[in-house]
């Protein structure tokens, strides 16, 4: 079996995961009487596990390899799912979302893989693998919450812990590591912050991490918030919303499973970057103003092709950015800033939807979700100021291109 497929396959599983809860666990938190500012901390805790894990997780797999890092922190996730699927009051489920947010800080671990077995110039295609397991679990995640919370509300849980169980035993018993022994760092080295910005294009890289951090907060307002804005809306359940987010779903796997190459190509990456930024806010903007299915759908048809041209691009430019031994730290930072904004964009968006509980039901989420767009607008401010690093050739790229 492919390595790249079984990493596919991890971060499917990540993303069944985090998609499963975001059609149910706002409505399920209701029946406990939790306000919005509660259900955007129980939103939000997963991402500031990660905030704290992801970088300590990076780090690990640049001195003890991908491979063990990837195995703990799944098993990690099917115990977090477990307890989810056991859980019968509030604090229980806020228990289950710390522990899947601390085994969820495996992301950058998978990107630092796919960076150690490609080539610079084919990073944005395979980071764009990762954007379609992101699409296919955000497809599914919500399909299989929304389906099977008809059943019950541990059973989407219990379903992703036992995909995560298969998952370990298949890391485990197939995945080699990527990770050589000279690139790894020693155990006696301590990593500062400002020393993964000496390596490689830091400058740059910075202003990268500052853009993630802006388009990740926005983009989890609207996944916060949604669920509520369609059934005062819509009069929409966990099932309805289900499928919508995949259709949503399936719109990012044709992107930035089959389309982003050949768009990267073509266009570049700070390009598409910058045009899925805009559009993003466009769509945030408008998704509070819509009054009818079809064009409910055509705002969440811009949501899924904006976030698909961001999100592989982004992550792509930030890899060739930093040296391959610091991959992992690197990358693990920048998925803590993604982590913060989804735990600040869940808590800002909860507090915000507080001024429109008194209003009239049309405008209920406006003030977030406008908000939101604003704040995308920020992350396209950013982007403005960084463009793709020219090829390097000092002697440590030269020797990365050579092993790789």
């Amino acid at each position: 079996m492919s390595p790249l497929f079984l990493i596919f396959f991890t971060v499917f599983i990540d993303m069944v995961g985090f998609g499963i809860v975001i059609p149910v666990l706002p409505l399920y938190a209701e029946h406990f009487y939790a306000t919005p500012i509660q259900i955007g901390w129980l939103t939000g805790i997963y991402s500031g596990m990660q905030i704290i894990f992801t970088p300590l997780l990076g780090r690990l797999s640049d001195r003890v390899g991908r491979r063990p890092v990837l195995i703990v922190s799944l098993a990690g996730t099917a115990l977090g799912f477990l307890i989810m699927g056991w859980a019968s009051s509030l604090p229980l489920l806020f228990l289950a979302r710390i522990i899947d947010g601390a085994s969820g800080g495996n992301i950058s671990t998978a990107q630092a893989y796919i960076a150690d077995v490609s080539t610079p110039e084919n990073r944005s295609r395979a980071m764009g693998l990762i954007g379609a397991a992101f699409g296919l679990g955000f497809t599914f995640g919500p399909m299989i919450g929304g389906i099977m919370s008809r059943i019950s509300y541990s059973a989407p849980f219990y379903f992703a812990a036992a995909l995560a169980a298969v998952n370990v035993m298949l890391l485990y018993f197939l995945l080699p590591e990527s990770l050589s022994a000279e690139y790894r760092s020693r155990p006696h080295e301590r990593t500062r912050l400002a020393e993964i910005f000496q390596h490689g294009h830091g400058r740059m890289f910075a202003g990268l991490v500052a853009t993630y951090f802006f388009t990740i907060t926005g983009f989890a307002i609207m996944t916060t918030l949604f669920a509520l804005f369609t059934e005062k809306h819509f009069g929409y359940d966990a099932h309805q919303n289900g499928y919508i987010f995949g259709f949503i779903g399936i719109i990012a796997v044709i992107v930035q499973g089959g389309l982003i190459g050949r768009l990267v190509k073509m266009f570049g990456e700070t390009a598409l970057a910058r045009v899925g930024l805009l559009g993003l806010a466009l769509a945030m903007a408008c998704l509070p103003l819509v009054a009818t299915l079809p064009r409910l759908l055509a705002v969440c048809a811009l949501l899924a092709v904006a976030n698909s041209l961001v999100t592989p691009t982004l992550n792509g430019l930030a890899s060739q950015m930093i040296d391959r031994g610091w991959q992992g730290r690197a990358l693990g930072l920048m998925q803590s800033a993604g982590s913060a904004g989804r735990l600040i964009g869940p808590l800002l968006g909860g507090w915000l939807l507080m001024f429109d509980l008194r209003l009239p039901i049309a405008r209920y989420a406006r003030t977030p979700f406008f908000a939101s767009a604003a704040i995308l607008l920020v992350a396209f401010g950013f982007a403005l100021n960084f463009r793709k690093p020219l090829a390097d050739r000092t002697p440590t790229t030269a020797s990365m291109e050579a092993d790789v």
